[in-house]
């Protein structure tokens, strides 16, 4: 959690209710992941403050390689794969745009378009499971494919113009190489 969110701070008690783990077990390896220089803690009032080390050369990589195994665009793939009517889904906005490798301010949100005809209610229930998952909104959008494919369609020319990260396509043919 504090990896995924270096920019943020967190007191223990925040940290334990988000992870539904004992306070003295996140006290525990607080206590742990600051004496290896992962984390930083600073004191404010009787509470503590947690956050990744800015210090640490190691908060780097161990960053992306979190973001590449349990990140945005892994969680909001497991979440909408059950989606019928389906053709593919992105992510796109600030997080695309930090993942592959714009910079600027860590994103608060995911930014997700589902093209397809989704269930409207299944599209917004996957989006409350992968912003549980994340910790963070997820914003999903749909359109359907017509749009996608339609050069003059605004939004979709803002969203091909800057970086996006397809999580699901199932407009590509089944083991062939496009």
């Amino acid at each position: 959690m504090l990896l995924l969110h270096p920019d943020e701070e967190y007191t223990i008690a925040e940290l334990a209710r988000a992870l539904s783990m004992p306070q003295s077990t996140v006290s525990g390896e607080v206590v742990r992941l600051a004496e290896a220089g992962i984390l930083a803690t600073r004191p404010v009032g009787r509470s503590r403050l947690v956050s990744a080390s800015r210090d640490s050369q190691l908060v780097g990589p161990l960053t992306e390689l979190l973001t590449l195994t349990y990140g945005p665009h892994v969680v909001v793939a497991e979440e909408f794969a059950g989606l019928a009517n389906v053709v593919l889904v992105i992510i796109f906005g600030s997080w695309a745009a930090r993942y592959r490798g714009q910079r600027g301010r860590p994103p608060n949100d995911v930014d997700v378009l589902v093209v397809g005809t989704p269930d409207r209610v299944a599209m917004y229930s996957a989006a409350d499971r992968a912003q549980s998952r994340l910790g963070r909104p997820v914003n999903p959008v749909a359109c359907v494919s017509e749009q996608w494919a339609d050069p003059a369609e605004p939004f979709v020319r803002e969203i091909k113009a800057r970086p996006y990260v397809t999580v699901i396509d199932h407009s590509a043919p089944a083991g062939g190489v496009a």
